[in-house]
């Protein structure tokens, strides 16, 4: 009987987007060196930062994996894409014969960016303006083109669940890349200001044609405080000058607007850990908190503060914090798992 154990690892955020993802997969690509990186999610409205090597990246289409040379950067078919974003970023990373983007993704066009420009979701949700929730809404309605449709996305089609599966089968590493939060999820979020889907883990996974029974891990991204960009609400939010004295200040990846933010939040960390169904914790930006614990790669080496607030969230969560972001750069990052 051989073991029905296959490596795919799902990785979400916790809060409200903007937990540093992009930075944690970046780590596990590097580390774990997955055969496939995939990402579900939304679409090119999410923006991830990645700082390697004293360069910065800003990726809103691949999967954050795209560092590793060996590994493929695949999207799902349940995101939608925006062909111009996808192009540049292929080119920029240089990632051209190991990017690939299923037959059934969803495409943004120019209507889509002018509808969500303006208008509704603008004014009261705080929209992106990357024309991300039109689209999905014409995807509900049907009429909403396809990527085998469009000639410049011709080289990068190709059916991704099965290329994911073919992986597994042969037990090589997967990572599964979420987009945004918890809360922004369109079931399960602050709903009206939420996203257009579902971004939890099943989400996510039925995004890339991956099954409940497939999954290894769920790593759930927290940051050691709270930020959401755009309107919604913000437990215990605390003002914007209060956030610059604590060095909290934030703006968003993709849109530039200046963060909201607030202290950790236990109830809210529970229902994500609940949600997603999560067997591990990463924990980023331990650093803002604690500067002295900048760039630290060992447990060991945190200061008593940076220690007891690490312990004191696996005790209260239940679950463990395997993975803890100590700088912006991708080898800031403390790594306990076994």
């Amino acid at each position: 009987m051989h073991s029905m154990c296959m490596p795919s690892t799902v990785i979400v955020g916790g809060f409200y987007g903007d937990e540093g993802k992009g930075k944690i997969v970046s780590y596990l690509a590097m580390k774990d060196n997955p055969t496939i990186a995939v990402r579900g999610g939304v679409g090119p409205n999410a923006g991830h930062t990645i700082e390697y090597n004293n360069k910065k990246y800003k990726v809103r289409m691949l999967p954050s994996a795209f560092l590793n040379p060996n590994t493929r950067l695949l999207v799902g078919p349940g995101v939608v894409v925006s062909p111009d974003v996808l192009l540049k970023e292929i080119n920029e990373f240089g990632t051209n014969d190991r990017s690939f983007v299923d037959f059934q993704c969803g495409i943004i066009e120019e209507s889509h960016k002018q509808i969500d420009s303006g208008g509704r979701l603008k004014e009261s949700i705080g929209s992106t303006g990357t024309g991300t929730g039109p689209a999905n809404a014409d995807r509900a309605m049907r009429t909403l083109k396809l990527a085998r449709d469009i000639e410049s996305l011709a080289l990068y089609l190709d059916d991704i669940p099965n290329q994911v599966h073919f992986a597994l089968d042969r037990k090589e590493n997967v990572l599964v890349e979420g987009t945004q939060g918890t809360f922004l999820s369109l079931w399960h979020g602050t709903y009206p200001y939420v996203t257009s889907k579902d971004v939890t883990a099943s989400g996510i996974c039925a995004d890339v044609g991956i099954g409940p029974k497939n999954v290894d891990e769920v790593i759930v991204v927290f940051k050691s405080f709270v930020t959401r960009v755009g309107e919604g609400p913000l437990q215990n939010e605390i003002s914007s000058d209060q956030a610059i004295a604590k060095g909290w200040q934030e703006v968003g990846t993709v849109t530039g607007r200046q963060r909201r933010a607030a202290d950790f939040d236990f109830d809210l960390a529970r229902r994500a850990i609940m949600l997603n169904s999560a067997t591990q914790i990463a924990i980023t930006k331990l650093d803002v908190i604690f500067p002295e614990c900048t760039h630290m790669q060992s447990f060991s080496d945190l200061s008593s503060p940076a220690k007891y607030f690490i312990k004191n969230v696996e005790d209260k969560l239940k679950i463990p914090v395997t993975l803890v972001g100590t700088g912006p750069d991708v080898n800031d990052t403390i790594d306990t798992r076994k």
